[in-house]
């Protein structure tokens, strides 16, 4: 792949993300969906610089550990995580952009 394909294909990726990201704060049911997306998302993580994808994994992986409970928990508030997670689009966004 060139780098305009890397580019354009990271920025698919990460609008499937957002798009991910709001059918699940809708649908709680669709979190599978949006950790393997995000866990799959190479080409996305590549893009960015190094800080990101550690970052990343770290909040999908707490949002996974979320799923196991059914009501909020100090350490694993869905709505918070979720929100952790927009703000990690919006940086990825502004990175990708040059903004």
């Amino acid at each position: 792949m060139n780098t305009t394909t890397d580019a354009a294909t990271a920025q698919d990726q990460l609008a499937r993300l957002a798009d991910l990201l709001a059918a699940t704060r809708r649908d709680p049911l669709q979190l599978g969906r949006l950790c393997d997306h995000a866990r799959q998302a190479s080409a996305l993580q590549t893009a960015l610089p190094p800080r990101y994808a550690p970052v990343l994994l770290d909040v999908v992986d707490r949002l996974e550990s979320s799923a196991l409970f059914s009501e909020e928990s100090c350490s694993f508030s869905q709505k918070d995580l979720l929100d952790s997670l927009q703000l990690w689009t919006d940086k990825a966004q502004g990175v990708l952009t040059g903004g």
